[in-house]
C-alpha cells in the first residue's frame, strides 16, 4: 500500500535533540485515503483527509472546535462509516479513550479494567492477574478496590487509561481524555502517557484542543482546517523520548507551539 499524505511533513529543526524513529517503510498502522464524511443532515464534517500512522508513531490533531476531530476517531474505531475514500486499520486489537473517564460506577478500578477480558472470554485468575498489571502499571496500586465515586478526576482517567491498555492495543485512539482536567494534574497525566507510550510502542492517534500538549506528547502533530475539516499542516517534532516535563520551557518548544498556533489561526 503506498502512504497517502494531505501535507508532506515539516520536521522543525534544532541542533540539541533527535526526532524519534518511525520506520517509513512499515505499513501503517492507520491510514486515511481521500476521506470525506457527510451527515445525514447535509453537513460535511470532513473533506480530502489523508493520514497515516505507522506503528511506535504518537500523531496528535488540533483544529477548532466543530472541524471534525473526534469524527476522525470515530471512523477510525469503526464506529461510523466514511462517506467517500477508504480507512486502513492493521490493528489486531484497538482501543479508545474517550473525553470522559466512562466507567462503571458499581464495579471497582480493578472490575473496570477487567471488563475488556469479561468480554473477551479470558479466564477469572488471568484477567484479575492482567488487570492489577496495568492499573500498577497508570499508578494505582493500592486503589484496585475503590469505585470510581471516591477516585478523583485524574484517577479515573487512570482508570480509564488502563481499561484501554489492558487489551495490548496495537492502536490507541484518544478523544481529548484530559480535557476537563485541571491543569496541573493535566500535566502529570502527559507525562503519564509518554511514559507508556514509550513503554508499549502502540500507534497512537490523540485528539486535543491544547497545542502545547499535542507538542509535548507526539512525534507528529497536525492541523485541521474549520469545517469541513482537512489537514493543512503536518509537522514533525524533532525530539526523541523520554522528554523531560522541562521541556515545556525550551525555546524550541515555545517556537514550534507558536507556527502551530499561527497555522490554526489561519485555517479557522
Amino acid at each position: 500500500m503506498s502512504t497517502v499524505a494531505a501535507t508532506t511533513p515539516t520536521t522543525m529543526p534544532t541542533a540539541t535533540t533527535s526526532a524519534p524513529t518511525v520506520d517509513a517503510t512499515v505499513e501503517p498502522t492507520l491510514a486515511f485515503h481521500d476521506v470525506a464524511k457527510v451527515f445525514a443532515t447535509g453537513t460535511r464534517a470532513l473533506e480530502d483527509v489523508s493520514i497515516d500512522v505507522r506503528p511506535g508513531e504518537f500523531v496528535s490533531v488540533v483544529g477548532p472546535s466543530g472541524c471534525g476531530k473526534s469524527t476522525l476517531l470515530r471512523l477510525a474505531a469503526g464506529l461510523d462509516a466514511a462517506t467517500e475514500g477508504d480507512i486502513d486499520v492493521r490493528a489486531d486489537t484497538t482501543s479508545f479513550v474517550f473525553q470522559e473517564a466512562t466507567l462503571l460506577e458499581w464495579r471497582t478500578a480493578q472490575r473496570n479494567v477487567e471488563l475488556v477480558g469479561e468480554l473477551a472470554g479470558v479466564g477469572a485468575a488471568e484477567r484479575r492477574r492482567r488487570a492489577a498489571e496495568t492499573l500498577e502499571l497508570v499508578g494505582l496500586k493500592g486503589f484496585e478496590n475503590q469505585h470510581p465515586r471516591a477516585l478523583s478526576g485524574g484517577m479515573r482517567m487512570r482508570v480509564s487509561i488502563a481499561r484501554a491498555l489492558v487489551a495490548e492495543p496495537q492502536l490507541a485512539l484518544f478523544d481529548e481524555p484530559f480535557g476537563a482536567l485541571d491543569e496541573i494534574t493535566r500535566l502529570k497525566m502527559q507525562t503519564e502517557l509518554q511514559r507508556l507510550f514509550q513503554l508499549k510502542g502502540f500507534a497512537a492517534m490523540f485528539i486535543t484542543h491544547s497545542i502545547s500538549e499535542a507538542v509535548y506528547l507526539s512525534s507528529r502533530v497536525l492541523v485541521m482546517s474549520g469545517r469541513p475539516g482537512r489537514i493543512v499542516d503536518d509537522i514533525e517534532l524533532p525530539w526523541s523520548y523520554p522528554r523531560s516535563p522541562e521541556l515545556r520551557y525550551e525555546p524550541e518548544f515555545g517556537r514550534i507551539v507558536g507556527h502551530l498556533s499561527h497555522a490554526l489561526e489561519a485555517h479557522s
